[in-house]
């Protein structure tokens, strides 16, 4: 009697067991809201310079959080593909690489994401760097209304993060630090 029991309940554990079809990883408290992509001295979440500069196979390491669309620039003379990712009409993210290469670098404009360091867009200034010189300098590479600073991550070489602000001097001169201590993070630049 106890070991047809013990049997019956075997099989029964076994075809629950069978019929289930939840992972244990996704039962973690972790995953209960969707994974969120962060930036990293690597790249952001599972892009990085090993991934192909290819819209399926950022779509794959992006998880299919944002519509994405492509196309192409030159960039120093070289054709360079890029691929933005959208949400609700608007460029979260930008991936650069050459034609048929990896991608080699990444802006980020969501301020959903954060850098594994907890920097994100609208951190200013004065929460990273109490003064500019040695870290920062103009930028005039990139096409904004407004004056910008980039400055390299305390945190990692391949990460920038670039500060907008207000701004009445001189174009070519870096503002003072009193002055960039109020600007904000509005761009975070991941490059290889």
């Amino acid at each position: 009697m106890v070991a047809s029991s013990l049997v019956g309940c075997s099989f029964l554990l076994t075809a629950c067991a069978g019929t289930l079809r939840m992972s244990w990883p996704a039962l973690s408290p972790f995953n209960w809201f969707g994974s969120s992509l962060s930036v990293s001295e690597q790249g952001i979440g599972k892009i990085n310079k090993q991934t192909d500069m290819s819209q399926s196979a950022i779509e794959k390491g992006l998880e299919g959080k944002y519509h994405l669309r492509s196309g192409m620039e030159m960039q120093d003379g070289k054709l360079v593909s890029v691929i933005q990712g959208m949400e609700e009409g608007q460029v979260k993210l930008e991936f650069h690489g050459l034609v048929n290469g990896k991608v080699n670098r990444i802006d980020v404009l969501d301020d959903e994401v954060k850098t594994v360091w907890g920097t994100k867009i609208g951190t200013p200034f004065s929460n990273l760097y109490n003064q500019a010189f040695g870290k920062c300098q103009r930028s005039h590479e990139l096409t904004v209304s407004s004056p910008t600073v980039i400055c390299t991550s305390p945190q990692s070489q391949h990460v920038s993060y670039v500060f907008t602000g207000a701004w009445e001097g001189p174009e070519g001169l870096m503002p003072s630090d009193d002055v960039l201590k109020g600007w904000k993070v509005s761009r975070i630049i991941w490059k290889a």
